[in-house]
């Protein structure tokens, strides 16, 4: 093709057709959605409700796309994903009941600061004690734990290694 050989007609009925539209929502509903009132406009607005959600996995909760091979691995990450966004609803509805100021990444941001470590203590006869221990939160922390009515587990049992270190 060539300058010369390149034309083109502008249908004037579709770009008026188009202006009009521009702004507008446009809903293709399926027959189950035509029968009821307001069908299709529900299944729009479950539809935005999903795509807030995706912008929720990735800004509050960072997860990223990861491309994967296998298809069982897909489907763990799917439900990991899941699982972390049904957490933080479950979150923020209990922050709306109990400390309705607070947004679900804020009591993350502060329960951060609680960190597992293990102390590892070496035994006379060779082999490692491994006490695995949570830090003790800080007083807003545990402010806020009793307003969402949490309490953090017991410190997990300690362990012991074999001679060997295995």
């Amino acid at each position: 093709m060539t300058r010369e050989s390149f034309s083109f007609r502008v249908d004037r009925d579709k770009r008026k057709q188009a202006e009009w539209r521009d702004g507008h929502y446009l809903f293709a509903a399926v027959e189950s959605d035509r029968r009821r009132p307001g069908g299709a406009w529900a299944r729009y607005v479950q539809l935005t409700q999903i795509e807030a959600v995706f912008r929720s996995l990735k800004s509050e909760l960072g997860i990223r796309p990861i491309y994967h091979q296998l298809e069982h691995r897909v489907d763990a990450h799917i439900w990991v994903a899941f699982l972390a966004y049904s957490l933080q609803v479950t979150l923020k509805h209990r922050l709306l009941i109990h400390a309705p100021g607070l947004t679900p990444a804020a009591v993350l941001e502060k329960l951060a600061s609680i960190q597992m470590i293990d102390v590892h203590l070496p035994t006379v006869d060779g082999r490692r004690l491994i006490l695995p221990r949570y830090t003790q939160p800080e007083m807003d922390v545990k402010i806020l734990l009793e307003k969402l009515c949490l309490a953090l587990p017991a410190q997990p049992l300690p362990r012991i290694t074999s001679a060997k270190g295995v």
